[in-house]
């Protein structure tokens, strides 16, 4: 062994068992020139032994760690042996050599943990005992939620950290997320996302046309439909610039938004999530459509009249209620949310605040 490998701590015992022979500490020291030695503690600086003795076969059994710290959040075992002989002369030894440390990681505000998926192990053998370790370390240090971030490229660690105890929390296209709650009592772990968010687009022209689409995939019940514009928001998106957007890859048309005029809230919709489904009124600002041809049949500008009379619309009060809405909002009878940008303290983002405004009289006697 070379000097290098010691750190600091210190080491205690009567005798080391080395590679299947017995050394005394007076021979053991003769080989590292330099080490400070204690007499009173028989023990030298950078290494330290736990010892557990057999007293009835003479068993003997030592583990080292060498430990290097590097921080309050990073303490790294440089070096770790496991020695065991079996028998008075040591007959059978074993050696075993491996490298440990805690893995890169950051704190959460929550006294938790966010591991760097960017510099995990390379080699699957060696992230479990390294894991293992981390999680100990993470322990000792108070630490509560632990979170694990593994990309497509670094899959095959999945099934090693949930053999470790973690569990998954979500998946997306290109990373699954694994958590671990270390206190004892009920995980206090936010779920993952539990909706999907859903617009859709009420255009009307100046000429009481409303744009209209078929859709070349649709349910039965729903076959031979001219229905608004409809989709999904994308993460980090709008509402308002999510409506905006669907109606252009459907349609082509481009519009600006006016207003949230309502919303529907259902459950277990998809894979067990709940849907928030915002309806949007919209003003257009062009009028030669382009269809989309992977979505969308076919898409044209419909009478009014002629949509709210369609079959489907009379006999679904769903459908018939938000026109009913739509159509008091062109006759303003009806006012929805606007939106309005706004800064908070408590997390300085700008954020969507969407709300009803009639006029400056009446917001006055809402802030006397």
């Amino acid at each position: 062994m070379e000097l290098k490998s010691f750190c600091s701590s210190s080491v205690c015992g009567s005798e080391i068992v080395h590679v299947g022979r017995r050394t005394r500490y007076s021979t053991l020291l003769s080989n590292f020139r330099g080490v400070g030695f204690s007499r009173q503690f028989n023990c030298f600086s950078g290494l330290f032994l736990r010892t557990c003795y057999g007293a009835w076969n003479n068993s003997y059994l030592a583990d080292k760690a060498v430990v290097n710290s590097v921080g309050p959040d990073n303490l790294a075992v440089e070096t770790s042996f496991h020695y065991h002989i079996n028998g008075i002369n040591g007959s059978r030894s074993s050696l075993c050599s491996r490298n440990l440390k805690v893995l890169d990681a950051c704190d959460d505000v929550y006294e938790g943990v966010v591991i760097d998926s960017n510099r995990l192990p390379e080699n699957p053998s060696t992230f479990a005992p390294i894991l293992r370790y981390s999680l100990v370390h993470w322990k000792r240090m108070g630490k509560k939620g632990i979170w694990l971030r593994l990309p497509l490229e670094k899959s095959d660690l999945v099934p090693i950290a949930v053999k470790e105890g973690f569990r998954y929390h979500h998946a997306e296209p290109g990373y699954v997320m694994l958590t671990f709650w270390i206190p004892e009592g009920p995980c206090m772990l936010p779920a993952n996302a539990s909706h999907q968010v859903g617009i859709g687009g009420f255009v009307i022209n100046e000429s009481n046309e409303v744009l209209v689409v078929q859709e070349k995939h649709s349910s039965p019940a729903t076959h031979g439909l001219w229905k608004i514009p409809t989709g999904f928001v994308l993460q980090s998106e709008e509402i308002y610039a999510g409506a905006i957007r669907e109606v252009k890859e459907e349609t082509g048309i481009d519009t600006q938004f006016i207003e949230v005029i309502a919303f529907r809230h259902v459950h277990n919709m998809a894979f067990e999530k709940s849907d928030l489904f915002f309806i949007c009124v919209l003003r257009p600002i062009s009028a030669e459509i382009i269809v989309d041809d992977h979505e969308i049949e076919s898409a044209k500008w419909m009478p009014l009249v002629e949509f709210v009379e369609q079959p489907l619309i009379q006999e679904d009060s769903m459908f018939k209620k938000i026109i009913d809405i739509c159509i008091a909002c062109l006759g303003k009878h009806y006012r929805g949310l606007s939106v309005h940008q706004m800064v908070s303290k408590f997390d300085d983002k700008l954020s969507s605040l969407y709300y009803n405004v009639i006029d400056m009289e009446d917001i006055n006697c809402i802030g006397s």
